[in-house]
C-alpha cells in the first residue's frame, strides 16, 4: 500500500535529459507574439517628410531690409568738381522752337524768357539816351567750332591760349540761348574789346542789368581762368538758366 502511494506522488527533480514531453513542447509564453507594424510606420516617417518639405519650401527667411538714411538737406553749394574743358563748362544746344528774334533782321536769337527781358532791357536804355546793340547771341555747335578751331589756326593761336578766348564746339554759354554779346551803337569801335567798359552802355548795364536778370558772365579774375568780356552777358531770370551757369561756381580752382 505504501508503493502504490510513492508512485502517484509528482517528483519534485527530473535528472537532465529526462523532462517529461508535455513540459517539453509547452511554449515559454501563453500569449501569442505579435508581429510590429512596420509598413504603417514608414508610411508615416514618410507623410511626416513631405510635411516638412513643403513647409521648408513654403516658409523662406526673408532678408533683413537695408534702411537707406535719407540725407539731410543742404543750402550749402556742391563741391563736387563739374566736369570743363580749359575751364568751359558743357552745353547743350537749346531746341529751335524754344528761340526768338532779337535783332531786326531775325538772324540773332535768344530764348523767349531771355528775349522777351532783353528787348525790354532795350527799351529802357533807349530811353536813357544809351543804345545796346546785339551783337551776337544763340550758336550752335558747328558755328562755335568754326568761330574756335578756324580762328586758332589763323591767329596761330595755342589750344589754352585761344579757349581763354573763345569757347569750344560744345562749351560756350551762347548754345544755351541765354547769352548775348551786347556792343555801344554809339561807339561800335569798342564792340568785342576790354575798352567796351568804358561806354556808356557798359555802365548802364552794370546799374540797371540786374533789373532784367542779365549778368556780366566772365568778369575780371573770374573763377574759370576765362579772360575779363565786359561784353558778354547772360540771363539768369529762371530756373533753368539759373541751375546751368551757377555750375561755374564748384569749378576746382
Amino acid at each position: 500500500m505504501g508503493k502504490a502511494n510513492r508512485s502517484h506522488q509528482s517528483p519534485k527533480s527530473h535528472p537532465a535529459g529526462e523532462i517529461p514531453e508535455v513540459i517539453r513542447e509547452r511554449p515559454a509564453s501563453s500569449s501569442p507574439k505579435q508581429k510590429f507594424p512596420w509598413a504603417l510606420m514608414s508610411a508615416v516617417v514618410a507623410g511626416l517628410a513631405l510635411i516638412l518639405l513643403a513647409m521648408m519650401v513654403v516658409w523662406r527667411p526673408q532678408p533683413t531690409p537695408v534702411v537707406t538714411p535719407t540725407p539731410t538737406p543742404s543750402n550749402e553749394p556742391s563741391t563736387e568738381p563739374v566736369d570743363n574743358v580749359l575751364g568751359h563748362l558743357p552745353y547743350n544746344e537749346a531746341p529751335a522752337a524754344d528761340l526768338i528774334a532779337i535783332s531786326s533782321d531775325g538772324r540773332l536769337r535768344l530764348r523767349k524768357a531771355a528775349a522777351e527781358q532783353f528787348l525790354a532791357m532795350q527799351r529802357a536804355a533807349r530811353s536813357a539816351g544809351v543804345t545796346l546793340t546785339p551783337i551776337s547771341a544763340f550758336r550752335t555747335v558747328q558755328e562755335q567750332d568754326q568761330l574756335f578751331f578756324a580762328i586758332k589756326q589763323q591767329r596761330n593761336q595755342e589750344t589754352r591760349q585761344r579757349a581763354e578766348v573763345s569757347a569750344p564746339p560744345g562749351y560756350s554759354e551762347h548754345h544755351t540761348g541765354y547769352a548775348v554779346d551786347i556792343g555801344d551803337g554809339q561807339a561800335p569801335a569798342t564792340n568785342l574789346q576790354i575798352s567796351f567798359e568804358n561806354t556808356q552802355a557798359f555802365k548802364w548795364l552794370e546799374n540797371n542789368a540786374a533789373k532784367y536778370s542779365f549778368e556780366l558772365s566772365f568778369t575780371a579774375d573770374n573763377p574759370q581762368g576765362i579772360s575779363y568780356e565786359p561784353w558778354h552777358w547772360r540771363f539768369v531770370g529762371d530756373r533753368q538758366s539759373l541751375e546751368l551757369f551757377y555750375r561755374a561756381r564748384n569749378l576746382p580752382q
